[in-house]
C-alpha cells in the first residue's frame, strides 16, 4: 500500500496493473462459474464478429459481458471474505450475503444472455435461414394478412406525420 505523501510513480502504477491480472488470473484458474463466463465472453464476441454486429451493438455486448465479470469479481470476494470471517462456524447472514452475491451474478448473466439473444439473435437468424431454416417475417410481412392491422398501422402513420 501507498503512502498518502508518495508521488505519482509509473512503476508503482505497473505494479497495481499485476496485481490486478494476477488477481483475475486467480479466479480464471479457482472459480468455476469463471470458466463458464469466460466460453460465453468468447462466443458472444466471437459470433458478433462473425455477424458484423455494428460498432454499438458491439459496445453494448461488451459492456454486458463485463457487467457479469465484475458481477463474479466482487461474488468471488465476497465470499472469500465471508469465509474468512465465519470460519467454519455455519451463520445465517453469511449464508444470505452468499446467495444475494450469487443472485446478482444470475441477474447479470441473464441480462447479458437477453441482450446477446436480442442483438445477435435475428443476424444468426439470417445467416441460417438459407439451411432450410424459415427465414424471420418481415415487420411489413407480419401485418399483411390482416386488413384490420393493416387500416389500423395507416390511420396511426397519417397521424403521426
Amino acid at each position: 500500500m501507498s503512502r498518502k505523501g508518495n508521488p505519482f510513480s509509473i512503476t508503482s502504477r505497473l505494479r497495481s496493473f499485476g496485481h490486478a491480472f494476477n488477481g483475475f488470473k486467480d479466479m480464471l484458474l479457482t472459480e468455476h462459474n469463471a470458466w463458464i463466463h469466460a466460453l460465453a465472453t468468447i462466443l458472444a464476441l466471437d459470433f458478433a464478429w462473425w455477424l458484423k454486429v455494428d460498432r454499438s451493438q458491439f459496445a453494448i455486448i461488451v459492456i454486458t459481458a463485463v457487467i457479469v465479470w465484475v458481477a463474479e469479481a466482487f461474488n468471488t470476494v465476497l465470499e472469500m471474505m465471508a469465509n474468512l470471517v465465519a470460519g467454519q462456524r455455519y451463520s445465517v447472514t453469511v449464508k444470505r450475503a452468499k446467495d444475494i452475491a450469487a443472485a446478482a451474478v444470475l441477474g447479470a448473466s441473464i441480462g447479458a444472455l437477453t441482450v446477446g439473444i436480442v442483438i445477435l439473435g435475428p443476424p444468426f437468424w439470417d445467416r441460417v435461414a438459407p439451411f432450410g431454416f424459415p427465414a424471420l417475417p418481415q415487420p411489413d410481412q407480419q401485418h399483411a394478412a390482416d386488413p384490420q392491422s393493416e387500416s389500423r398501422w395507416r390511420s396511426c402513420a397519417a397521424h403521426c406525420q
